[in-house]
């Protein structure tokens, strides 16, 4: 039976329960202290201090979800204790998020498909946040097609010759381990196998890229020449890496959602508090029926969003694997997002153009943080294909 989701103002819906709340608040305290006075410092940088994957580690972010022998903490902890997570850091900002929890993207394929040899060497020091781990499967050519990645990986004695490249990798310049998708087989996802591969690794070289959001986000090409990778880092069995994939975009595009939607309602506050303050024409914005009716539509988008992610996430928990109504919630996700920035942009006028790292200057990162969010992870048209193939609209 699916719990009932009681949605309404000032109260959780019953799918959290006491641990959340006080991992709410721990995640909180953490970002209000380590992370949002530093953003626009951060985002001017183009980087975030490599000291911050330790602070976090401290706290227990970084090992949230794995398994105590290798540092990280299960017990007592749900897919619930994530969605809080990617919400609370929407609090702080897109790109320090994606780059300081790259892990979480890279890590479960080792843990869930790997020896226990490779969890033993590559867990623990991503934990203590000593290490980062980067997830890498988007290539050039192929984008949100991950079935139709074109790097090599030869199988010679006991290692394999890897060459081609990877294009928009998260934490691609300063991680140390890195998870690649490669083609050991013939084309399509039966081809494709899992390899770890690390930064010293010789052929293995990388470029940064400069983007329209995400500015603190490390984000990189990765170039593979005739790279001698041993074949004890095979994550799971050869050729058989895809199920292992596609269950980790699932999880991906379950915490993207939750992320999205906090962003859509950071929208809506900064919003509403301008509304109230600024005045036109002898009285405030929000007495504008038509300022009302824009953040009544952008709450009706948010809080379908919020409770079709606690629903998926709940059926998830249960065992579930839930494809297309995850791909169609990206989309919805994303979509919501980009309405909320869209109109809290119009409310603020001019204010919301400019930069900042408090107030109104949220919206206008958030507005360029949109395209990445309805992009990354799978773009909304692949999500719409992949959900109409799972629901089984063909002839």
């Amino acid at each position: 039976m699916i719990p009932k989701v009681g949605i309404s103002e000032g109260k959780e819906p019953l799918f959290y329960n006491e641990s959340h709340h006080a991992w709410r608040e721990e995640v909180r305290k953490f970002v209000s202290k380590e992370i949002a006075p530093f953003v626009e410092e951060w985002e001017e940088a183009g980087e975030f201090p490599r000291e911050l994957y330790k602070k976090a580690a401290d706290v227990g972010l970084m090992g949230m979800g794995y398994d105590e022998k290798y540092g990280g903490t299960t017990e007592g902890i749900d897919i619930f204790h994530g969605i809080v997570t990617a919400e609370e850091f929407a609090h702080g900002c897109g790109g320090v998020s994606a780059s300081l929890l790259s892990h979480n993207i890279a890590i479960p394929l080792i843990q869930s498909l790997g020896t226990e040899e490779q969890k033993e060497k590559f867990i623990p020091p991503v934990v203590r946040g000593e290490k980062i781990a980067a997830l890498a499967m988007t290539e050039p050519s192929g984008g949100s097609d991950v079935a139709s990645l074109k790097t090599k990986a030869l199988r010679k004695g006991d290692h394999f010759i890897v060459n081609g490249s990877k294009m928009f990798i998260t934490s691609g310049m300063r991680a140390d381990t890195y998870v690649v998708g490669v083609r050991t087989g013939g084309e399509g996802a039966t081809g494709i196998s899992v390899l770890v591969i690390e930064k010293d690794t010789p052929g293995f070289t990388q470029s940064p890229l400069k983007k329209m959001g995400w500015l603190s986000s490390d984000t990189a090409v990765l170039y593979f020449d005739n790279c001698k990778v041993p074949v004890e880092n095979l994550i799971g069995g050869e050729n058989s890496g895809w199920i292992g994939v596609m269950s980790n975009f699932s999880q991906e595009r379950l915490g993207m959602a939750a992320g999205m939607n906090a962003y859509s309602q950071i929208c809506i506050d900064e919003a509403v508090a301008w509304a109230k303050e600024r005045k036109t024409f002898g009285k405030p914005l929000i007495d504008n029926q038509v300022i009302k009716h824009k953040l009544v539509d952008m709450n009706r988008a948010v809080k379908t969003s919020r409770a079709w992610t606690e629903l998926l996430s709940w059926r998830v928990m249960n065992g579930e694997s839930p494809i297309a109504d995850l791909a169609m919630l990206k989309v919805h996700a994303s979509k919501a997002m980009e309405l909320c920035a869209r109109e809290a942009m119009q409310i603020l006028g001019g204010a919301g153009y400019l930069r900042a790292n408090s107030g109104p200057g949220k919206v206008e990162r958030i507005y360029r943080e949109v395209r990445v969010n309805a992009i990354g992870g799978g773009s909304e048209e692949i999500m719409y294909d992949l959900a109409a193939r799972q629901l089984g609209y063909r002839s």
